[in-house]
């Protein structure tokens, strides 16, 4: 298969930011940040700067030029900030709206009419991805997803250990493709597992056949329409391969008022420039 650099993001900024909202009287946040914290807008967060200029600057450095934001109908303040205060230079930033909060996969699906027919990549809002990860992705082929060490993530992340503990773990078969995501793994399956292992956050490399899988799939148990899922369809019915990107490095989580100091300390050093 053909090499082929992509140009097109997809990142999903409409989530709720419940987390974000909870009040923790173990944090102090500066008066700006209380009150975005308080709107639950996790990739308008001042680390600095706003969170997600972060975020988009590392996009840029990366090679990608076209962003979508996938947002709430009332997600206007995203909007103004980069329409009106801190318009781009190097990147062109679209929008889709997700009406309703329905899950990841329909999130991806809403950004079907700016995608078309090309391949994209895909990531969360509230995570900084190395640059590494972000480099490699755009310039694979097919589909693909990052996945980052288990032990590099504790080490040297913001995240804490026994938070990193819980997240999907991934599975791969011999030539280093994906074959599964296993969401919340219990310490008897994570035990079961080979070392190291590999933990996946949100950062994929999609064709144009998401959108099918994204049609096909059911609300899961919470009643939410996930990507995970969606990955899972594509590869047990569309027969599409998954090509593992294997990372030795941390993402930044941004989820709750805890991770607004670490993440802003991490950040300090980096210019921006999207």
């Amino acid at each position: 298969m053909l090499r082929e650099a992509i140009d097109k993001v997809v990142i999903l900024a409409r989530g709720l930011g419940t987390r974000m909202r909870r009040q923790d009287t173990e944090v102090v946040l500066a008066p700006e940040q209380e009150a975005v914290a308080q709107q639950g807008l996790k990739a308008l967060v001042p680390v600095g700067r706003p969170f997600l200029d972060y975020v988009l600057t590392a996009l840029a450095d990366a090679g990608y030029r076209r962003i979508c934001l996938v947002v709430a109908p009332d997600h206007t303040a995203i909007r103004d900030y980069y329409t009106r205060q801190a318009p781009p230079r190097r990147i062109e930033i679209s929008y889709a709206v997700q009406p309703e909060p329905r899950g990841t996969a329909d999130a991806v699906a809403a950004a079907e009419s700016f995608v078309q027919q090309d391949s994209f990549l895909m990531i969360n809002s509230d995570n900084y991805y190395p640059l590494e990860a972000l480099s490699r992705l755009r310039q694979g082929s097919g589909s693909a997803v990052a996945l980052f060490e288990q032990e590099t993530m504790i080490r040297l992340g913001n995240i804490p250990a026994e938070r990193v503990r819980q997240f999907a773990v991934a599975q791969m078969n011999g030539a280093g493709c994906l074959t599964r995501i296993l969401e919340k793994p219990t310490e008897a399956t994570l035990a079961a597992l080979p070392r190291p292992l590999w933990i996946s956050m949100n950062c994929w490399r999609f064709r144009p056949t998401i959108f099918e899988a994204c049609r096909r799939i059911g609300p899961s148990p919470r009643g939410e329409y996930e990507i995970t899922d969606a990955v899972q369809y594509a590869i047990d019915h569309l027969g599409e391969r998954f090509q593992a990107i294997l990372v030795q490095a941390a993402v930044l989580d941004l989820t709750c008022r805890k991770d607004i100091l670490p993440v802003q300390q991490r950040l300090a050093s980096l210019a921006v420039d999207y």
